[in-house]
């Protein structure tokens, strides 16, 4: 992997060093934590998806000086939390990144054979333009009922299923 030049990385790293928890509980508070567990609850009750919302205040600094995008570390998450392993196949990551202000989401390859990126990228959209007015709480949720959305549209329920990931968001 090529590095940014040195100022850039520290410039980086500084910006996540920044970034606290106390940040994230700002932009994240328990009610909207709650409401995001209830929208994917809910939303899952409808469809055959498991969706995962993960924030994160910054990156670890040795991944910030190494240069790991916000993409990879959606991937490493994906991998980490075990959303690539649902029954079928139709796991969906939402990740924020809340040092850098992005937004990724990953979805698993039976959801990724139908939906395509600029999709995604749209739902992306719906939260960073909703961050940016300060609006964490009704940005998540509308990007939460998108997917929700994309995942009864191609992979509708079918009767009663196990619930094989947790529904409450992850603060990192």
């Amino acid at each position: 992997m090529e590095h940014a030049p040195f100022g850039q990385r520290l410039a980086r790293v500084f910006r996540h060093w920044r970034s606290t928890q106390a940040d994230a509980r700002r932009a994240f508070p328990e009610a909207t934590l709650a409401a995001a567990a209830q929208a994917i609850t809910t939303g899952e009750q409808t469809h055959r998806g498991e969706l995962r919302f993960i924030v994160e205040a910054a990156l670890p600094t040795d991944e910030a000086w190494d240069g790991i995008s916000n993409r990879q570390r959606a991937l490493a998450l994906f991998a980490d939390y075990g959303v690539w392993d649902t029954e079928d196949n139709c796991g969906v990551l939402i990740y924020v990144n809340l040092a850098e202000h992005k937004v990724d989401i990953v979805a698993d390859r039976g959801i990724d054979r139908k939906i395509d990126a600029a999709t995604w990228q749209a739902v992306c959209r719906t939260m960073t333009e909703g961050f940016k007015r300060g609006d964490f709480h009704n940005a998540a949720l509308a990007a939460i009922e998108q997917v929700n959305g994309l995942l009864r549209e191609h992979f509708p329920a079918t009767g009663a299923r196990p619930n094989e990931l947790p529904d409450k968001p992850i603060m990192l």
